[in-house]
């Protein structure tokens, strides 16, 4: 197995409440990018975050949750690696930092602050179904989101 701290790190963010056109998304991304190799990055919490985790977790992908919380229990049962912060919404800028790049799945106004925070910080910001906000990437499958994601980054 490849070293954890060179392996490419995608942040999967999205809403806590997306219908089933979104959770088939994100699954299909966390598995996406568990076949790359890389490890998903999210906020560790349900809806868009646990489907992606999943679909990692079930393609024998690595899923880090970073947890608004103070618990470590809160985490999905998908998550490998769970981070307490104790932060509240506070920790989406940690979600971000801690990525190569991100890909935004449906989402509401956290989702929104994670893109700004991807944005502010100079990462790619890829998006299937979520906000459109100047200099995000829209991408319309999974397939197509996880390339776009990945493309130019070497882990």
């Amino acid at each position: 197995m490849k070293d954890i701290r060179k392996r490419i790190r995608i942040a999967v963010i999205g809403g806590s409440r997306p219908g089933r056109q979104a959770v088939d998304n994100a699954y299909e991304v966390g598995r996406l990018i568990a076949r790359a190799g890389a490890v998903v990055v999210c906020g560790g919490l349900g809806g868009v975050m646990e489907a992606a985790c999943r679909g990692a977790r079930e393609e024998g992908g690595l899923v880090v949750g970073i947890l608004p919380g103070g618990s470590t229990a809160d985490a999905n049962p998908w998550v490998d690696v769970p981070i307490a912060t104790g932060l509240g919404y506070t920790r989406n800028a940690l979600v971000v930092m801690n990525a190569d790049a991100v890909i935004a799945v449906d989402g509401e106004y956290g989702t929104l602050s994670e893109i700004a925070y991807g944005k502010i910080h100079g990462k790619k910001v890829v998006g299937l179904g979520t906000w459109e906000v100047k200099g995000l990437v829209a991408a319309t499958t999974p397939d197509e989101a996880v390339r776009l994601a990945l493309e130019g980054l070497s882990g």
